[in-house]
Order: C-alpha cells, then structure tokens, then sequence
C-alpha cells in the first residue's frame, strides 16, 4: 500500500462555502487521505450554511511542498485570498513543488490572481469569468475543469464531482 495521502484545504476566515469544504474532504478521507486546514487564523470559521471548522494551522506556517495536493475552498469569504499574497505565495509554491491545486467557486480567481491560470483552461463562480479572463485564463463555463495540474470548478454543486477529479489527479 502507498504511503497516506496529504491533502492542505484552505478555507477562509469566515464565509466558506460548507459543501464545497465537507464534500472533498469526505471523498479524500473515505480514499486515506490526512486533511489539514488552514486559514489566517485558527479561530473556528463559520461556512455560509452554518458549519463550524477549526483551522489546524494558518497560512503562513504551511509548505505547500509537504502536501501531495492543495485545495482552495470556496464561498464568498474566499474573496479575502484575492489579493493575499501568502495565498498567492503557498499556490505558487505548490505548483513549483509538483504539487498539484484545486480551486472551487470564487477560489479559482486567487489562481488567477497569483498568475497560475495564464493560457490554462479553468472554471469559476460565473460572476468572477471575467476576472479570471483578464488573468489570462481560458473560461470553458464547465462545471469542473482540469488542466495539467490544476484543477477547478464551478460552485456547490459541483462540490462532489470536484472532490472526485482531485482524488483522481492524486491517483485514487
């Protein structure tokens, strides 16, 4: 058997999407996968829906080099990560690492933003196409998008499917 997966989710501060955090999550611990979370503090964050989660660690104590994947949860709090640089900084660390990234709902527009979209196919919460456009990105409007080592998607309904393309990406 291979050694366990590690997985960083990412969620904000408050506000993220509930189903978007529960429905990977599920789907990569039900296939071995270790989760870490992490957001700029770790004071329990409320999701839109109500859901508690206590961030393990915070941005800037993680190396996305130590994950196997890094995931950007979405919901109207993720729009915190727009302009980050610590989030701009631990996605282009994973990508430079081998590490490959997940973005769902807003999420995919801190991809954008940190310059990891230009001239790749992506997906997103539709009112952010145009922002993740003028990064660069190719919008496709599909619900969940893959592309080379990055993979996103387009809001909670898509929570499900996504979690399975990351598990895939990972191999399971």
């Amino acid at each position: 058997m291979s050694a366990q997966k590690k997985v960083l989710m990412v969620i904000a501060p408050e506000n993220y999407r509930d189903e978007e955090y529960r429905e990977p999550r599920r789907i990569l611990e039900e296939k071995g996968c270790r989760i870490t979370v992490a957001s700029t503090h770790t004071r329990p964050a409320k999701g839109m829906l109500g859901m508690m989660v206590t961030p393990d660690t915070t941005l800037d104590k993680v190396d996305a080099g130590e994950f196997d994947l890094l995931i950007f949860v979405g919901g109207s709090g993720a729009q915190a990560y727009f302009d980050d640089t610590r989030a701009h900084g631990l996605a282009r660390s994973a990508i430079a690492s081998g590490v490959p990234v997940g973005a769902i709902c807003v999420a995919p527009t801190i991809l954008a933003n940190a310059g990891l979209l230009k001239g790749r196919k992506a997906t997103v919460w539709p009112d952010q196409a145009k922002a993740i456009e003028a990064a660069g990105a190719r919008y496709t409007s599909s619900p969940v998008e893959r592309d080379g080592s990055i993979v996103t998607a387009d809001g909670p309904n898509s929570a499900v499917p996504f979690g399975e393309e990351v598990a895939r990406m990972l191999g399971l």
